[in-house]
């Protein structure tokens, strides 16, 4: 017997020898055809290259290429486990020449493989042309030497392949094999060709057309070749078995599912076991490729998908989760050639066991409520519609789940039912929306989201993709097209992040194949699940149901990334140094910088912010990888998640874990935002700002990699300026600047006293030295031109203390404004108030206020210029006090 893993290299052998290169298996999500959810064909990776939209460096290739049918047009789903050869994941072998080789050797290097170097029996092969081929014909007889009987034309559109309505397209030849006559079945183009005796093992397609939109055909100037193998099929024939469920790969995942569960992998629990071993793979393939379980698109297919074999697990009587315990079983038997599975194979295994914990849940209340719908049913009957709604709201029971439940007992499922109630439910979140404030232009939203659904957010694995455009908004009004200016576009699905949780939506560029280039600038979130790409069209025309390439702007989007990531270890830090009472607040993650709003009392010192920003790094030297998981919002705050302010959780979340500490996650918290794969990416983070925002709210500010280093680099730019001017080296710079201070100071002191000393010594002011008698009483009135206003008090103390009794006044005028003093002896303070007479002098300077004690006050006034007026004001009160008593 040779093992699958053995065909599936033997044949890109093969084809490397034959001079094709070796072309990896792409992502199961397509990111060249927005009509596809799943890349369903060998040739989905290289349609551009068919098509001439898109060079590659060869002109032949050769690939094994990871495919899922398990959605849309082509949906495989129902039949899986009940026939020989339907599966949701399969692999295809192709051989591909883009304008090589035609259909000469296409045929040859097909038969050469399967006759020569696979040696299968000649004898049991049998080929399919279009019927007006007569070029194939005649070469399958001259090659391959086949009788014409075993070269069947078939006049049907099953041997003419197109890409679409218009575009590149061909006649194709189809090899079957026959497993024997003890099998039921006829040949292709006969009555019984649905049997299983003949099987379509490869199909050669001829790329010879271009068809246009009137259905004419045209020769292509350089025809091609894109052909198809299944793996399953071809491990079947070559070991021996007419189904694909007893080749080796297949009898691995069953045998361990057969004795995880302790059950014959035979007869009545045969289906189950088919069904969970196929759909392991289908999951694991998935999630592996950045598809995680979700409520719409892609998600939604893997969540059904996953559901319908954990139900099976269920029905095989498994009293615990059992998916995740088979994924070992599936890295080992596909670990080797696609060695994504090994690095996601601890993603794939959480993902499973809380998807089937949550399962289980949703199971156990959903079959009694089913069963008790079905109480009083006879055997043919139907569910009413709004139960099985009830079902799928209520319990997260799809409705092909509830179908499959009842198709064992018989019953059927009112759809129209179905449908009635959930238009009903969309029709009350529409006017719950609209009740809670919102823009009545929310209305064109709700329109386009139930024509079109949800925006599918491709980003966390992709900065490029294909999409299919829903909607054109202009000034906020729905159009069909729109030329250069701005304009509002919806996809179907887009790379880019919509504005979200603190972090800034995603800008880049959109193009067409018509010339369309258009600049999004942002990416804004309407009614909470469509994606607004704001843009601004700079040439060509867009319309709806164009598809349309969109790529981020892949350097603002990783400044962005490393922001976002660095929110989430100082929240960890903060929280680790300050206490358990920090909580986010708020948040602002730019390309540029990141602003962290938090909950504490008091502010930090620079001790602290030190402290926290060495935590940090030292985080992101570890260069941990942050993982990923979904959960419940009500489980992973179980487990330790901190949940974001301001973020709206719906059923699940996305879990992001950073960092080490000990035996521990250094940061756990739930966030549907962009983030690094591995903390290194971040490089370094700089707090370059921490103050208060309001009572009990501090903010952070800080930088992020390439930014945080030129922060430093200008700072270091700047102390060496420093240095320079005080011709020291930067390490001496703070003790000479130390040294510089302190010799101000202790010059502003001296120059003070020395102003004061010839002040008060006569030379200084406009006022005569000694004292004079105003109003029965010594008084002196000085103005002082830079007299330090600290100094005010000192030297009305000192004039006091010359004069003995009396009252004494002095203004200083510094930078245009005025400062006064104004003391009185003791014995005189019973009779005169200082304060009384400051409130004059304020007045005359064009001030107000002014207060201190009855034998000591001082103020100020913005106009200086009216000092000695000042003087002259206490000069006259004094005397009126006089005049009054």
């Amino acid at each position: 017997m040779t093992p699958t893993n053995d065909i599936r290299r033997s044949f890109l052998d093969f084809f490397a020898g034959e001079g094709h290169a070796r072309v990896p298996s792409a992502p199961l999500v397509p990111h060249n055809d927005p009509t596809l959810m799943f890349v369903n064909a060998g040739m989905v990776p290289f349609k551009n290259v068919f098509t001439g939209l898109e060079t590659r460096p060869y002109v032949t290739a050769t690939s094994s290429q990871k495919c899922v049918r398990a959605g849309g047009k082509h949906n495989d789903l129902d039949n899986v486990g009940y026939t020989a050869r339907h599966h949701t994941f399969f692999e295809m072998l192709g051989n591909f020449s883009f304008g090589d080789y035609f259909k000469e050797r296409a045929i040859s290097l097909a038969w050469n493989l399967i006759t020569r170097e696979w040696g299968i029996d000649p004898n049991r092969l049998t080929v399919t042309v279009y019927h007006t081929d007569d070029e194939a014909f005649d070469l399958w007889r001259k090659i391959a030497s086949l009788p014409e009987s075993r070269i069947i034309r078939i006049a049907t559109n099953d041997n003419f392949w197109s890409m679409g309505d218009t575009g590149p397209c061909g006649p194709c030849s189809e090899i079957f094999y026959d497993h024997g006559d003890h099998i039921p079945g006829g040949p292709p183009g006969s009555p019984d060709e649905d049997g299983d005796r003949f099987v379509e093992i490869w199909n050669l397609v001829f790329m010879q057309f271009e068809q246009s939109a009137d259905g004419t055909r045209t020769p292509l100037p350089r025809p091609s070749i894109d052909t198809g193998m299944g793996l399953e099929r071809i491990a079947a024939v070559m070991q021996g078995v007419p189904d694909n469920y007893d080749t080796d790969t297949f009898k691995a995942l069953i045998a361990a599912s057969s004795a995880l569960t302790h059950t014959p992998s035979t007869g009545d629990t045969q289906a189950s076991h088919r069904i969970i071993a196929d759909h392991l793979r289908t999951s694991g393939f998935l999630v592996a490729d950045g598809v995680l379980p979700a409520n719409e698109g892609r998600g939604y297919v893997l969540r059904r998908i996953m559901r319908r074999a954990m139900r099976h697990a269920h029905l095989l009587g498994a009293k615990d989760p059992l998916m995740y315990r088979l994924v070992p079983a599936l890295v080992t038997e596909m670990g080797a050639a696609y060695p994504e599975l090994l690095r996601a194979q601890p993603l794939i295994e959480a993902t499973l066991a809380q998807e089937e914990t949550q399962f289980r849940r949703t199971l156990t209340n959903g079959l009694k409520l089913l069963d008790e719908a079905t109480a009083g049913m006879s055997a043919g009957a139907t569910l009413p519609g709004e139960t099985a709604f009830k079902l799928y709201d209520t319990y997260g029971f799809p409705l092909d789940l509830t179908e499959d439940a009842l198709r064992a007992q018989g019953f059927g499922v009112d759809r129209a039912g179905f449908d009635t109630a959930m238009a009903e439910q969309k029709r009350a979140a529409r006017a719950a929306w609209k009740g809670s404030g919102e823009r009545a232009s929310d209305d064109v939203w709700f329109d386009i989201a139930e024509e079109a659904g949800s925006t599918e957010f491709t980003g966390y694995t992709s900065d490029v993709g294909e999409g299919s455009v829903i909607a054109l908004l202009k000034d906020g009004v729905r159009v069909d097209r729109a030329g250069p200016g701005e304009v509002t576009i919806l996809t179907n699905q887009t790379p880019f992040y919509a504005e979200s949780g603190g972090q800034m939506g995603d800008a880049g560029t959109i193009t067409g194949d018509n010339g369309l280039r258009a600049v999004v600038r942002d990416t804004a979130k309407a009614v909470g699940r469509l994606h607004a790409h704001n843009a601004v069209i700079e040439a060509g025309e867009i319309a709806q149901g164009d598809s349309i390439h969109l790529a981020i702007d892949t350097d603002r989007r990783a400044q962005i990334r490393a922001n976002h990531s660095a929110t989430h270890l100082l929240h960890a830090a903060l929280r680790a140094r300050l206490g358990g009472h920090v909580s986010q607040k708020g948040s602002l993650v730019a390309p540029d910088r990141l602003r962290f709003d938090f909950s504490h009392p008091t502010a930090l010192s620079a001790a602290e912010v030190a402290d926290i920003e060495a935590d940090v790094n030292r985080q992101i030297r570890g260069n941990a990888t942050v993982t990923t998981r979904l959960m419940t919002p009500d489980d992973a705050i179980a487990a330790g998640a901190m949940a974001l302010f301001g973020e709206k959780y719906g059923d699940e979340v996305r879990v992001l874990s950073m960092g080490a500490l000990a035996d521990a996650a250094y940061s756990v918290e739930l966030c549907g935002g962009t983030h690094v794969n591995a903390l290194g990416d971040i490089a370094l983070v700089k707090i370059v700002a921490e103050g208060a925002v309001s009572s009990g709210i501090r903010r952070i500010e800080a930088l992020t990699g390439e930014a945080a280093r030129l922060w430093l680099a200008d700072r270091d730019e700047k102390l060496r300026e420093a240095a320079g001017v005080l011709k020291a080296s930067p390490d001496e710079v703070p003790a000479r600047v130390a040294a510089l201070v302190e010799d101000r100071r202790r010059l502003e002191r001296e120059l003070a006293e020395a102003k004061k000393a010839l002040a008060l010594g006569g030379g200084g002011g406009a006022a005569p030295a000694g004292p004079e008698q105003v109003g029965g009483v010594s008084f002196i009135g000085q103005v002082i031109d830079g007299l330090d206003p600290k100094g005010l008090r000192g030297a009305v103390d000192d004039v006091k203390a010359r004069i003995g009794s009396g009252i004494a006044m002095i203004v200083a005028v510094n930078d245009g404004r005025a400062s006064v003093a104004v003391g009185i002896s003791d014995d005189l303070v019973a009779s005169h108030n200082a304060v009384d007479l400051l409130r004059v002098a304020v007045a005359a300077l064009g001030g107000q206020g002014g207060g201190g004690r009855p034998d000591m006050a001082q103020g100020g006034g913005p106009d200086g210029d009216k000092a000695a007026e000042a003087v002259t004001a206490v000069r006259a009160a004094l005397e009126a006090m006089t005049a009054t008593a």
